[in-house]
């Protein structure tokens, strides 16, 4: 296996470019697993894990993550999104959030990715960088498959950014133990009442990161009465909300849980993260 090192996200993009087939390596907390698994047999890597500038952090009414930002970096800095905290909070042990990055969780694209929900719900933008060019792709159309997304070969995800959507967020996620866990199911929920909009992203539940769009208009239109304002928001819109939360999942049943558990946990999680929002949006 040929491994090479770039210091720079030009130097990134030239090895890519010479080498499309190439695997892409920053904390390997991925890879590594593909690898030692037998899954993957790589003739070569490229080490990004020295780009410095790929570990950008910045919060101004935008907000930009650098792909290379760990989610380490995430806990201990304002990273604009409450959820996304809570998301990096989940995330494996300390020694695997020292490693693993936000740029890995989008490349990866695993619907049980622990950031993706977030991103999704954030209705974020993913950055690539290429010798060809630069470009910015939605979120919402970034993933395709499981495992799959629009990045071609000779593309580097640079950064993810997103607007400041304030205070109004939650992350939660179900698995079958407290920690060191892959998702069961997992939801970001997304109140925003600077731009009056409901985000849901559902994680471990679908081939692909989803949304929820029935269930975040229901949302929005009980913010809209609220004037946007914190407020209690009723028992039965709580389990309303949690409902149509639960029917936009598409889950199987697999070594982790069945469709069936993954819908009633969503409903669940759906009634609390309402909740818990509609009291501090």
């Amino acid at each position: 296996m040929n491994v090479e090192i770039a210091r720079r996200v030009d130097d990134a993009l030239a090895l890519l470019s010479d080498r499309p087939s190439a695997d892409l390596i920053n904390g390997g907390t991925d890879l590594m697993v593909e690898i030692n698994f037998g899954r993957k047999r790589p003739d070569a890597v490229i080490a990004i894990d020295r780009v410095e500038e790929l570990r950008g952090v910045s919060v101004d009414g935008t907000v930009t993550l650098g792909a290379g930002v760990t989610f380490t970096t995430v806990l201990e800095r304002d990273c604009g999104s409450v959820a996304l905290r809570e998301a990096a909070r989940t995330v494996g042990s300390p020694q695997i959030r020292n490693a693993a990055t936000i740029g890995g969780n989008v490349a990866t694209s695993s619907p049980a990715g622990d950031a993706l929900p977030v991103l999704a719900a954030l209705d974020a933008n993913v950055h690539l960088r290429s010798t060809r060019g630069s470009r910015v792709v939605r979120f919402d159309e970034f993933m395709v498959g499981p495992k799959k997304n629009v990045r071609a070969r000779d593309e580097l995800v640079t950064a993810v950014s997103w607007d400041d959507a304030g205070p109004g967020q939650v992350f939660m996620k179900v698995g079958t133990r407290n920690a060191m866990v892959i998702a069961v199911a997992g939801l970001a929920l997304v109140a925003d009442r600077v731009h009056r909009r409901v985000g849901v992203g559902l994680g471990s539940c679908g081939p692909t990161i989803l949304r929820a769009p029935d269930a975040e208009s229901f949302a929005s239109g009980l913010f809209d009465e609220a004037g946007w304002r914190p407020f209690a928001a009723s028992d039965a819109a709580c389990a309303e909300f949690g409902a149509r939360v639960a029917a936009a999942a598409r889950p199987i049943d697999d070594v982790r849980g069945t469709a069936a558990y993954r819908r009633h946990v969503l409903a669940v999680m759906g009634a609390r993260a309402l909740a818990r929002v509609a009291r501090i949006a």
